[in-house]
């Protein structure tokens, strides 16, 4: 009986050390996975703009008075020199003509203390006296003539007339805005782009700006960056230069922008999230074989855009890259996707 109980238990023994000897088979990783192909236009950032003129003058009268007529609408096109606006003159006028009187008067005693000065009858102190007296009427009448023609406002530039800010019947002031001219035979188009962006959009990057209110396509120039971001958004503005030939686009039109931020249509990119440090700071990214297993593959990166990054060398177009649930993976773990 003894000799039975014992074989029981020597049988036991060796089934558990059988069974604990035993591997247990680790189930695949389910991943996400995209394979590296070039960039092309679905690589192109795209964001909402506003047009905005080339450059606004604000025109304004330099004296006060009431305001009589106001030629321009907004909206009309102006030549330089064309006429705006003009204010009641009546006060201008007489000052004018009693600046002209008094500069007759001057020159009337000019020449005659004149012919005493020659002959030598007329003390230098009266003759400077009168001298003076001609400088200043010259004086007086150059103001007059200058407030006269300052009672009628010309455009300074060509454009068309912006916003109209005082109608007639009313009284402008000094530097009061009567009237703004825009400046849009090229206009600019603004854009908002987040901080993390900014740095892929340099001052030639290739950009087009569509405008679906006059269903047109313009290629962007040259590109001004702001230096200062939003406090809220954090975005910073940059504004696109646009030729508007025929004076289409006008200010305030929505428009579609769309930059190829790196530049090269063709560089091979993948999700900057996809992209993994080690701590002697080289870069990698987990590969995906045929037979199911990840591998730790090192990688040369490039410029970054938004969410993506170029691969410059490690790795070829086709190359199936693990994009998300990378964390639970180890070299040689076997994955689903």
């Amino acid at each position: 009986m003894r000799k039975f109980i014992a074989a029981l238990l020597a049988a036991a023994v060796l089934c558990g050390c059988s069974d604990n000897g035993k591997q247990k088979k680790a189930l695949p990783i389910r991943v996400k996975a995209e394979a590296l192909s070039p960039a092309g236009n679905n690589f192109q950032k795209t964001y909402v703009g506003t047009v905005e003129e080339n450059q606004a003058t604000a025109v304004s009268f330099t004296s006060m008075g009431m305001v009589t007529r106001v030629y321009v609408t907004e909206g009309q096109p102006v030549r330089r020199g064309q006429l705006i606006a003009v204010m009641d003159d009546t006060q201008a006028r007489n000052f004018l003509i009693g600046a002209e009187a008094g500069m007759q008067q001057a020159n009337d005693a000019l020449q005659r203390y004149g012919m005493l000065h020659e002959n030598g009858s007329l003390p230098e102190v009266k003759w400077v006296e009168v001298q003076s007296k001609v400088t200043q009427a010259k004086s007086q009448l150059q103001i007059a003539r200058k407030n006269l023609a300052d009672c009628s406002l010309t455009a300074p530039v060509n454009g068309i007339t912006g916003k109209v800010s005082i109608n007639a019947g009313e009284t402008a002031l000094p530097s009061q805005t009567v009237a703004t001219i825009l400046d849009i035979s090229k206009v600019k188009v603004k854009v908002s782009v987040p901080d993390a962006e900014i740095s892929s959009i340099a001052e030639n990057t290739p950009s087009s700006v569509r405008v679906d209110a006059i269903d047109m396509t313009f290629d962007g120039g040259k590109i001004e960056k702001g230096v200062q971001a939003d406090m809220l958004t954090r975005t910073y503005d940059i504004r696109i230069s646009v030729q508007n030939p025929g004076g289409k686009l006008l200010p305030g039109m929505v428009a579609s922008v769309s930059f190829n931020s790196l530049g090269q249509s063709g560089a091979l990119c993948v999700p900057v999230s996809a992209v993994q440090k080690r701590t002697d700071g080289s870069a990698f990214v987990w590969t995906i074989s045929q037979d199911s297993t990840a591998h730790r593959t090192n990688v040369k990166t490039g410029q970054v855009s938004g969410n993506d990054i170029i691969i410059e060398d490690g790795i070829y177009e086709g190359t199936l890259i693990v994009t998300e649930g990378y964390q639970k993976l180890g070299e040689g773990s076997k994955v689903i996707y």
